[in-house]
């Protein structure tokens, strides 16, 4: 299937490792031309090199750290620069600490509101209006299976990304009639190094392996894996391109089944 990306401008948040590149790998294959974004200019420059391999479309970089708005602005700017506007917005983070609610102070649920939650808010502002301009665009929000069942041991990802998805469905509903699509993507257990260190602080908890967390959690799973980050990029190139013409509002489970709710 011809997913009509080649030539579509988009900028991938948070995509020197994990999620984010993942979906710009995906995004660029199918010939979209691509921005990735993160803090250390050496990792996005092996990102680069490793993405274009593969690449039917450009792949250029940018060091953006999501926290600071002067960096988010110029991010954008300099994707509409190359590429003549932003037609895909990949909204994604690293995530916030895993703990409890006693475990947390005002500053590490400050600093986990901006990075997970205010800098889509930001983002989204600074590509919307060459979406608008255009009557078109892509909005995607990279969240967690914890926006339909909260993860335990992970209450300030809980808490922020249910406002992502709630952030995403309420766009969706303003932004429809200038065809803009808002979804929020929402993975469970995928091979990351974000999932790995998640396992890493459950076996430490819980005086388990390594091996035994990861199985454990894979007997929840009903596809009985965790997911590989490509799938889950696939997901993500889908939802922005020509063939998901008639979703918006969605929040889109990549999770092998795990959230059991309907």
């Amino acid at each position: 299937m011809d997913l009509g990306l080649t030539g579509k401008a988009a900028f991938v948040a948070g995509s020197s490792k994990g999620l984010g590149k993942a979906s710009a790998r995906e995004l660029a294959r199918e010939g979209a031309n691509v921005v990735i974004s993160g803090r250390n200019e050496a990792e996005l420059q092996r990102t680069q090199a490793e993405l274009k391999e593969t690449a039917s479309g450009r792949v250029e970089y940018v060091v953006c750290d999501v926290t600071k708005p002067e960096h988010i602005s110029e991010a954008i700017r300099r994707t509409a620069d190359l590429f003549g506007t932003v037609d895909i917005l990949v909204n994604n983070a690293g995530g916030p600490p895993a703990g409890t609610f006693d475990d947390f102070t005002d500053e590490v649920w400050l600093q986990a509101f901006e990075q997970n939650l205010l800098s889509h808010i930001r983002l989204i502002r600074e590509a919307l209006p060459y979406m608008k301009k255009q009557q078109s665009g892509r909005i995607l929000n990279i969240a967690s299976s914890s926006v339909k069942q909260p993860i335990p041991g992970l209450i300030i990802s809980n808490t922020l990304r249910t406002g992502v998805a709630g952030l995403a469905k309420t766009l969706s509903l303003e932004l429809a009639p200038y065809n803009i699509l808002v979804h929020t993507v929402a993975p469970g257990r995928i091979a990351t190094d974000r999932v790995r260190s998640l396992d890493e602080h459950r076996a430490e908890k819980t005086q388990q392996t390594l091996d035994q967390v990861r199985k454990q959690a894979e007997e929840g799973i009903p596809l009985g894996r965790y997911g590989e980050p490509e799938e889950f990029g696939r997901v993500v190139a889908f939802l922005a391109s020509e063939a998901s013409s008639y979703l918006t509002g969605s929040t889109i489970l990549v999770d092998g089944g795990m959230i059991r709710s309907l």
